[in-house]
């Protein structure tokens, strides 16, 4: 059997190593305790194992994982089982889930934490140690600060955690210019509209007319933009001038009928929040545009649109000031909802025990 004590020498190099955690969310410690075990390991299991009462799917944590290090064999579970290091049935209960996931013998562990020198002797292997010092960063940390933490993130994960703030509007209502200054105020990135860049260089002009797949390629230039944006976005928000749905209104207009295509789009890409913009400003012609009248039409059937969807939204009027005065308290509530983790299981199931003479209650049961 090997010397399930430390063992962290250069120079030791290992047939299989077994990395674990809930990766919730993944972040650069995580990362530098894998890639310890990649400089180390001929080969690497990373296991993400969680909850379901945790807010981020097990299946996204992995996925992440995966895409971030890609040399390395990603599998997950959902393990429901309480932790108690003390508790040598609790361990047994883990240490099958682990087992299982394993498609062969593992011979080191790499761990930041001491709970590794129970589980590498359990598995017959050289428990290693990594400094956690170097990353001085936990999931516990990120959880609570997440705006602060963000630097901590991968741009993989970022990509998934940023969330959207979509204004959207009828034509010379402002979208524009309330995207930019929302960005500047939030110190943030901002996706201008694609659709409208598109309609000065298709061939023809916005004047020819339209054909559905148009609105297709659309979407996903504008899907394409968003994701990058929220990779490399300062924070944990990005503002979106425009964003799927509104091009499904867009189609509506120039083709008098709806795409299934874009509605199928629109619903699987839901943002925090949208910011209608009011048409009570003044029309601008910049030549791209159809007219006042129509402009009308249009706002009322945004309002339609987003009256029969589950997003919330609201329509803000008045100046530039006056609309980031009414919808900023919005969006603060909303993000603050938004950003807040659910607690991991140890943590959830420990808030409902209490102590008395006869000895532990679960207040769940």
């Amino acid at each position: 059997m090997p010397d399930p004590t430390t063992d962290s020498r250069a120079d030791v190099r290992f047939r299989h190593a077994l990395v674990l955690g809930k990766f919730y969310p993944l972040h650069i410690g995580h990362d530098h305790l894998i890639r310890s075990a990649i400089r180390s390991a001929d080969s690497v299991t990373v296991q993400v194992i969680g909850s379901v009462v945790e807010s981020i799917p097990v299946a996204t944590r992995e996925t992440w994982v995966r895409e971030v290090h890609p040399t390395v064999r990603v599998v997950s579970a959902v393990d429901e089982t309480p932790i108690d290091f003390d508790s040598p049935e609790l361990w047994d209960a883990h240490v099958r889930v682990i087992s299982g996931l394993l498609d062969e013998p593992v011979d080191a562990v790499f761990t930041g934490d001491g709970y590794g020198a129970e589980l590498a002797r359990r598995l017959d292997a050289t428990w290693v140690p990594v400094d956690r010092m170097l990353n001085p960063v936990s999931g516990t940390a990120v959880r609570d600060d997440l705006v602060g933490r963000w630097h901590d993130l991968s741009a993989t994960v970022r990509g998934d955690l940023a969330r959207r703030i979509v204004i959207l509007g009828a034509e010379s209502t402002g979208t524009t210019t309330l995207a930019r200054a929302l960005a500047d105020a939030m110190s943030t990135a901002w996706v201008p509209e694609y659709g409208r860049e598109y309609s000065v260089t298709r061939p023809g002009g916005p004047r020819a007319p339209w054909r559905s797949d148009e609105f297709d390629l659309i979407v996903e230039r504008q899907l394409r933009a968003e994701r990058a944006a929220a990779r490399r976005s300062p924070t944990p928000v990005v503002i979106c001038d425009t964003d799927v749905l509104a091009t499904g209104v867009w189609h509506e207009r120039y083709l008098g009928f709806t795409s299934p295509s874009v509605t199928a789009a629109a619903a699987d890409h839901r943002p925090l929040h949208y910011i209608l913009t009011g048409d009570e400003i003044p029309f601008v012609d910049d030549g791209t545009r159809d007219g006042e009248l129509l402009r009308h039409s249009m706002q009322r059937r945004f309002r339609q649109v987003l009256g029969a969807q589950t997003t919330p939204w609201i329509e803000v009027t008045g100046s530039v000031t006056q609309r980031l005065a009414a919808l900023t308290p919005v969006i603060d509530a909303a993000l603050r909802e938004a950003l807040t983790f659910s607690e991991p299981l140890e943590k959830q199931i420990a808030g409902r025990l209490h102590f008395t003479d006869g000895g532990i209650i679960d207040d769940a049961r």
